[in-house]
């Protein structure tokens, strides 16, 4: 029944399917606008990373932790010379002294049995006056006194160089966090930059396919009022529609986030419309042993773990000081002319025994040491074979787009014949919706390989402390996806 309503409908086939023919035309596609708002910040990869440099947090944190070691270390770049004070006071005093009288008015009123007779005859008639029974005594003054000391550490130990070589050390740190904090910002960026291209492209596909769909859907309605299909075709694409615009709603939410994203990794306001394409590298790129390599000689890890080592070393070096004889030279003098007091020696301190195991803490600052050189080995093995499981994920990703190109053509040469189909008769329309959303599926899915690839590559340079040069793989490529 079916090849007999087929062969009946071919007279009005002309009449019911000319916009299926123009939307499945070549310029068609080519004139479907783009997923995304016209109001969009336009930006270039580079552009996109100039801005997201210039105004990421992270790395501004980054760059003030390197600023402040810096600035620390300057500020201990004397630590171990002179030390020259200036002191000076000013003063007032009032004392008071309370002194009892009455033993000398006792004695006073002795005196006279003391002496001889015809004296006290004398002594009685003039009476001897009485000194009060307490008298007290007040002293009050201002004023001011004014010395300048100075103190010159002339040995101690090595303590000063250690604690430099520590904080330079920290610095060495900080410079390395800064630098992974560089390479990873650059891998987000480009996670977030060509996944809102591809989330675009994806958006764009979609929408063209419910488009397209649409125009079937009304066909088959058409066709159904003409008697030419049964219901079920019928019912058959109008789900193929509805399935079509679910997923394109979905795929323009997902473009959007995507975008949003991106905006607010370059610090933009409303959405960002990225304009570097997805690309790809045809032909492989350097070979592993030149990632392995860089990686050894550029990982900001192990520019950490060289930091970390040298810190246990002054740590021990430190703690070595403390053994050693102390050596001071001092002086102070009193700031005003004439005979002023001045004094000036050198001091000399040596500790024979302390409480504190020095031993104990010695093997456990060098056991610190030994912890950073094992842990510097480790990451050398790892850092290596994360390089080379991003070096193959690249590859495969290379390979996988370049083989798909025959699924592409297949699933293009299966529209063009679901169209021709169509028109003679031998096709039905849900035959050519699902050609036609095959071909939407298979695209997206290359596009996606495209992705793998350049996220594939923002991991392996980052791996290998090259995340810099991925413009210059930019520039190298041959295959666009526009």
């Amino acid at each position: 029944m079916t090849t007999r309503t087929r062969h009946a409908t071919r007279p009005f086939l002309p009449s019911l399917l000319p916009a299926l023919l123009v939307l499945c035309s070549p310029a068609f596609a080519q004139t479907q606008p783009q997923a995304g708002r016209d109001d969009a910040l336009s930006l270039s990869f580079d552009a996109a990373r100039a801005r997201m440099i210039d105004r990421s947090d992270k790395l501004a944190a980054a760059r003030a932790a390197v600023d402040a070691k810096e600035l620390q270390g300057q500020g201990l770049k004397g630590l171990g010379g002179p030390s020259i004070s200036v002191s000076g006071l000013a003063y007032a005093y009032n004392a008071n002294l309370n002194l009892d009288l009455d033993p000398l008015n006792q004695k006073l009123g002795q005196l006279g049995s003391s002496l001889p007779t015809s004296i006290q005859s004398v002594i009685a008639r003039v009476p001897i006056p009485q000194l009060p029974n307490s008298y007290t005594l007040n002293r009050h003054d201002t004023g001011a006194n004014a010395s300048i000391s100075a103190v010159w550490p002339l040995y101690v130990g090595g303590a000063t160089d250690a604690v430099r070589g520590f904080v330079s050390a920290q610095t060495r740190e900080a410079q390395a966090d800064a630098e992974q904090a560089g390479h990873e910002v650059d891998t987000l960026l480009v996670q977030r930059y060509f996944g809102a291209q591809l989330a675009r492209r994806a958006a764009a596909l979609r929408l063209q396919a419910e488009r397209t769909i649409a125009q079937h859907d009304s066909a088959a309605q058409k066709m159904l009022a003409a008697g030419v299909i049964s219901r079920v075709e019928r019912l058959q694409a109008s789900a193929a529609y509805e399935e079509a615009r679910r997923n394109a709603r979905k795929a323009e939410n997902d473009a959007a986030l995507a975008s949003v994203a991106l905006a607010r990794t370059v610090r933009a306001d409303g959405s960002v419309a990225p304009q570097t394409p997805l690309f790809l590298i045809s032909t492989p790129i350097e070979p592993l042993n030149y990632f392995i390599d860089s990686a050894l000689t550029r990982h900001p890890g192990l520019d950490k773990v060289a930091a970390k080592k040298s810190q246990a070393e002054q740590l021990h070096e430190g703690e070595e000081a403390l053994r050693r004889p102390q050596v001071i030279a001092f002086g102070t003098r009193e700031l005003k002319s004439g005979n002023a007091d001045w004094v000036a020696g050198v001091g000399v301190r040596w500790t024979l025994y302390d409480s504190v195991d020095r031993d104990k803490l010695a093997a456990a600052s060098l056991k610190q040491v030994e912890q950073a050189e094992r842990t510097d080995a480790q990451a050398r093995s790892d850092i290596s074979l994360l390089v080379e499981r991003n070096w193959r994920a690249l590859e495969n990703a290379r390979r996988q787009y370049l083989e798909m190109k025959a699924s592409v053509e297949l699933a293009q040469e299966v529209v063009k014949l679901r169209t021709a189909g169509l028109r003679e008769g031998t096709s039905t329309t849900l035959d050519l919706i699902d050609a036609e959303t095959n071909q939407a599926k298979v695209l997206t899915e290359r596009a996606q390989a495209a992705n793998d690839y350049v996220q594939a590559l923002a991991q392996l340079l980052e791996s290998a402390g090259l995340s810099e040069k991925f413009s210059d793989y930019i520039a190298r490529a041959d295959v666009k996806v526009n």
